[in-house]
């Protein structure tokens, strides 16, 4: 082996057997940086004129191959040579240039791949084009050479869900060629040579095979239905959709529609959601702080959310002990958790060998004292303040001093929670978004006596769930709630000023809500709100605009799907508008001297968000949140709100 030639700061090679071994070193992701697209091209340009090389591979550092783009460079003047140059430089070369994936090929990284005269990868390897993600499409020839390879439709399916495809299944497409069961290098070199004097295999020069036009409305209309209004999603596919054009111009086309979106407003909305769920873990005064070691979680309460929550749990690696009150609620509360286990299985998202491991990690208990091997215990039982705190206090007998007690409270206050304990400094909120298994937001409530490694730990487990934390202080409802509070407040002040719910929740979808307001409302039941408001009726400012609308509505039986009435009626299970509900808005409207006057959608919408935005800026000023980032993230991640709008801090920003 030759000695190492250095092509820039993060692009080196060494030459075997008349082949160019280049290596990619950019930590973290190897990110096609303008270092890395000099260095390639250098490398490039050697290989090309070197008489005694014959071929040359690419591989990367460390465990990715190349994660993508540098979204640092994005919104900067271009540096020369940009990814595109570099790419048509490596499907051109005369010689045969091939791409060992050691790892994850993601944007960019795969692009690369894809002008490669031959793709072999590690077991560990994956691809995929999450560009979509960012509000942009491929913009280095991803839309015009993966239909190439693999076709129209699954070309679509792959680009426009941004999903990342694993080995196998990047093998049984035809996106990579071959899996190196053994060192990869030498796989590399060994098919080099058996490629050197052959005519090359150039992807750009591939024919896209015939598709079916009704198959790819059916793959292109499911994904569009879910875009609500994404640019992104629509151009991928009409990208790929005339991807049987000469490759010239559709790459002309591609790359300047790339730009175009690279500087819209919905990019800039991705960017943002992309950084900040990058800052939220970033708290101030954890820098030198360790997490305590978490091995076995206890979850007292075994209805929809603890079992959620075991999942989650059990999925992550822990060791899970099931608290209820009653050996038969916890016989059923593990039947509830082997059963969301099995779904898992049936539907592939883990194989038999984890179902079986995960099962024999799961125990449960009527029993308090059984809870004592426990690092972290987390209830979820019925959010009443004394439930809580006779739980805490009999766990105070019987866990460990330096076991960490959770709480999943939505709206009451943990901070008398941890005071009923005799070590508050333990005691942290842990607000899982139901189902728990599912949902990715969890707020992670600093209490006013939390250690800092309680916090720390509470983080840690957070990310090993998989979890997007989101650290908030002690409010009612903390981030999420709070701001949902009077976003709801807000959409009844509509109500009562003129607009009716089918309107407000047409205006929330049009925005981009997956789901309205009022409809959401009565998905999840109205009856919980309702008795929350009546808790609140002796403490109500009288001054304070109250609107009555939902309390007259359940005082009708009117408590929802469940109920077949709510905010809407459900004849046959099909939300319908019911004018009744519109009877009783009246009433209530007349019985106040409200005139009322029709809104435009436009006007519903700055209502709204400017009812988030407003709390949002309060939250920040009582220093409940620590970034307006934050904010936004909780928005989208447990509310809905659609992630190409940033969120109501970046839209009123």
């Amino acid at each position: 082996m030759s000695d190492v030639t250095t092509f820039s700061a993060t692009v080196s090679a060494t030459t075997r057997n008349g082949i160019l071994l280049v290596t990619i070193d950019n930590p973290p992701v190897n990110a096609t940086s303008a270092d890395v697209r000099l260095g390639l091209s250098r490398a490039l340009a050697h290989a090309e004129a070197e008489p005694t090389i014959s071929g040359m591979a690419i591989t990367g550092a460390g465990k990715t191959f190349v994660g993508g783009a540098d979204i640092r460079e994005f919104g900067k003047p271009p540096v020369e040579p940009t990814l595109p140059d570099v790419i048509e430089k490596i499907e051109a070369l005369s010689k045969p240039v091939v791409a060992a994936l050691n790892g994850t090929a993601l944007g960019g990284g795969l692009e690369l791949a894809l002008a490669c005269h031959y793709r072999i990868a590690s077991p560990m390897a994956q691809v995929g084009l999450p560009e979509v993600k960012l509000g942009i499409v491929p913009g280095a020839g991803g839309t015009q050479r993966l239909p190439r390879l693999i076709g129209v439709p699954a070309a679509i399916e792959l680009i426009t869900s941004g999903r990342i495809a694993k080995i196998n299944e990047a093998l049984s497409l035809g996106i990579l060629d071959e899996l190196a069961e053994t060192d990869l290098i030498d796989v590399a070199i060994n098919a080099l040579q058996k490629l050197a004097g052959t005519p090359l295999r150039r992807t750009g020069e591939l024919a896209v095979a015939p598709a079916d036009p009704i198959e790819i409305e059916k793959v292109s209309g499911k994904l569009l239905a879910k875009a609500r209004g994404q640019k992104a999603l629509a151009e991928a596919v009409r990208l790929i959709a005339s991807s049987h054009r000469p490759l010239g111009e559709g790459l002309a086309d591609e790359r300047a529609t790339f730009l175009t979106l690279r500087d819209s407003r919905e990019a800039a909305a991705l960017r943002h959601v992309f950084f900040a769920e990058r800052e939220t873990s970033k708290v101030t005064g954890l820098e030198d702080v360790d997490a305590r070691p978490v091995n076995t979680i206890g979850i007292c309460g075994l209805g929809l959310m603890g079992s959620g929550i075991a999942v989650s749990a059990l999925g992550a690696g822990y060791t899970v002990i099931g608290l209820d009150q009653t050996p038969e609620a916890a016989e059923k509360g593990r039947e509830r958790i082997i059963g969301l286990l099995e779904r898992n299985l049936a539907s592939g998202r883990q194989d038999q060998a984890g179902f079986d491991a995960q099962t024999a990690r799961l125990s449960v208990t009527a029993t308090d004292a059984d809870l004592a091997a426990c690092d972290l215990v987390i209830e979820a039982v019925f959010d009443d303040l004394d439930v809580k705190i006779d739980l805490f206090r009999r766990l105070d007998k019987v866990i460990r001093p330096d076991t960490i007690l959770a709480t999943n409270t939505s709206y009451l206050n943990p901070d008398e929670i941890a005071s009923a304990t005799r070590h508050p400094g333990r005691v942290l909120g842990l607000h899982f978004f139901s189902p728990a298994h599912v949902m990715r937001l969890l707020e992670v409530v600093r209490c006013s006596e939390t250690a800092t490694d309680v916090l720390a730990t509470g983080l840690a487990v957070a990310k090993r769930l998989r979890k997007l934390p989101v650290v908030t202080g002690v409010t009612e409802g903390f981030i999420g709630n709070r701001i949902f509070s009077a976003y709801r407040r807000e959409a009844e002040f509509l109500l009562e000023d003129g607009a009716l719910p089918h309107e407000i929740d047409a205006a929330l979808e049009d925005y981009g809500f997956p789901m309205g307001l009022f409809a959401v409302n009565d998905m999840a039941g109205l009856e919980i709100a309702w008795a929350r408001r009546k808790r609140q009726m002796a403490t109500r400012d009288p001054f304070e605009r109250y609107v009555e609308i939902a309390d007259r509505l359940c005082e009708t039986g009117r408590l929802g799907q469940k109920s077949g009435r709510g905010w809407y009626a459900y004849p046959d299970g099909k939300r319908t508008v019911d004018p009744q509900v519109t009877a009783i808005i009246e009433a209530e409207r007349a019985k106040k001297g409200v005139a009322a006057r029709s809104f435009s959608r436009e006007e519903i919408q700055q209502r709204l968000l400017n009812a988030m935005a407003a709390e949002g800026e309060a939250l920040l000023a009582e220093g409940i949140a620590a970034r307006a980032s934050d904010i936004d993230l909780v928005m989208i991640n447990g509310y809905g709100f659609p992630a190409h709008k940033g969120g109501p801090m970046f839209e009123k920003g």
